[in-house]
């Protein structure tokens, strides 16, 4: 036995003891070997060609279609993430994002006013991690009509061991072994309802649609209309879809693979340094997924069963270090899939081009302060609506904003008026006060403590060179 494949005898022994899901340790096992075998995941631009697709908006969808579909699907979140990159230990989507409401405040009222509008059972299941689940469950304690009688609130994603990046083996960290184990990406929401049983508990209620999305993006609304659409595609599997602007730049598109035409997604880390030129253009790839995924329940479960559990997807092989938060720790890898590579398992998959209204996610402190903002208004049915002509681009300094304990000290306050702003960045230790109101494109900077006064406006040209 080699010492690679010892690697991978210690790594299913570890996520057995720790009471890991069978499939997922098969479904591990099957990408380690890909691993070993020397397979990157990579995409070649030379492989690809550009994807067009409909819209949502000259979309024909009944009334009698969406109230039908919407009776019929289950929403599930994804909440898995810590939001570490913002300095938090907790289920990010905890956040505040306006008037004391968190991010799973607004997702279990969105829930519940769709409910009563269209009459639907419409359960909204979260997927957690391990570090999220009781935060999670706590929050939503004070909702006690949201759970769906018959259906968990929650299920768990697995998780699996971080590979010493030398030679294959599970990383030992006994100062904090919870960093020892990562979670496999969010593709593993396949192998984990099938798993837990969740995905036949479905079916047998008589559920036909799954609508899954980010918890951090409440934009991803289980919208009616998109619901009738998918129904009355008869698709498996769709996407919703945006053009991509600027900020996309370094982030996934849509293509279509030139061997068998199928539709695929792909990544950044599965985009090798020569096509990074490529990835960036958007003339050339202009659609990325919003993580919005609709896809029939039986035909899932008629595609696990037909590969014995394992979907199947492209690997994502992920370098860091075991410790996030120290970069002499040692390098890991991180064997993850992403759920919308599933697009290109199913024939006759598709994409729908949706407007950004469902597409506002919350990756950095940056994204929060347009969220907090007067860009978008929360209505009586808890979705979010653009008032704003455009959505500012915002670039706070990261040694002063980037963590959220920090940022929230800098706008105690709240944050500024942005409806009338084409940009903000923000060089230095800027504090706001009340009512700031920023117009056009506006940059701060200076050295040390700074305060921008109470009802000030900034402007472009008030404000330094923008």
């Amino acid at each position: 036995m080699s010492g690679r494949s010892g690697g991978l005898e210690k790594a299913r022994a570890k996520m057995v003891d720790a009471g890991v899901d069978p499939v997922a340790v098969d479904t591990f096992a099957h990408y380690y070997r890909l691993l070993e075998h020397g397979e990157t995941g990579m995409i070649p631009e030379a492989s690809i060609e550009p994807v067009d697709m409909e819209s949502l908006a000259d979309a024909e969808v009944s009334d009698e279609v969406a109230a039908d579909a919407i009776g019929k699907t289950v929403a599930i979140k994804l909440n898995g993430g810590l939001g570490t990159s913002m300095g938090m230990e907790r289920a990010k989507s905890l956040l505040c994002v306006r008037r004391g409401l968190s991010f799973l405040d607004i997702i279990a009222r969105q829930a519940l006013h769709l409910r009563t509008a269209y009459d639907a059972r419409l359960p909204i299941i979260f997927m957690n991690s391990f570090r999220t689940s009781a935060d999670t469950l706590h929050a939503l304690g004070r909702y006690d009509d949201l759970a769906v009688e018959g259906l968990p609130i929650e299920f768990l994603q697995n998780k699996e061991p971080k590979l010493l990046a030398k030679d294959l083996k599970p990383v030992e960290w006994p100062k904090e072994p919870d960093l020892e184990w990562c979670p496999p990406g969010h593709g593993d929401i396949y192998t984990a309802l099938r798993g837990t049983g969740l995905l036949d508990q479905l079916i047998e209620q008589g559920y036909h649609y799954a609508f899954v999305s980010n918890s951090d993006n409440l934009g991803a609304v289980p919208a009616p209309k998109v619901a009738g659409w998918f129904a009355a595609s008869g698709a498996p599997f769709a996407i919703e879809a945006v053009r991509r602007t600027p900020s996309d730049r370094k982030g996934g598109h849509f293509a279509r693979r030139k061997a068998d035409g199928r539709i695929v997604l792909r990544e950044t880390a599965q985009t090798a340094p020569e096509d990074l030129e490529a990835l960036a253009d958007l003339s050339r790839h202009q659609f990325c997924s919003t993580n919005n995924l609709w896809f029939d329940l039986r035909a899932m479960k008629a595609k696990l069963d037909e590969r014995d559990g394992i979907l199947g997807l492209p690997l994502i092989r992920n370098e860091k270090n075991v410790d996030p938060a120290d970069p002499d720790s040692p390098k890991v890898i991180q064997v993850e899939t992403a759920m919308g590579a599933a697009i290109e398992v199913f024939e006759g998959a598709r994409l729908i081009e949706v407007g950004r209204d469902r597409f506002i996610p919350v990756k950095t402190t940056n994204d929060l302060l347009v969220l907090r903002s007067d860009v978008y208004e929360i209505g009586t049915d808890f979705a979010l609506t653009q008032v704003a002509a455009d959505v500012p681009y915002v670039e706070l300094d990261a040694d002063h904003y980037k963590v959220v304990g920090e940022f929230d000290k800098r706008f105690p306050e709240g944050a500024p008026s942005l409806a009338k702003a084409s940009s903000l960045t923000v060089d230095g230790d800027w504090t706001f006060g009340h009512g700031v109101q920023v117009v056009g494109a506006v940059a701060l900077d200076g050295k040390g403590a700074q305060r921008v006064a109470a009802g000030e406006v900034l402007t472009g040209s008030a404000a330094g060179d923008a």
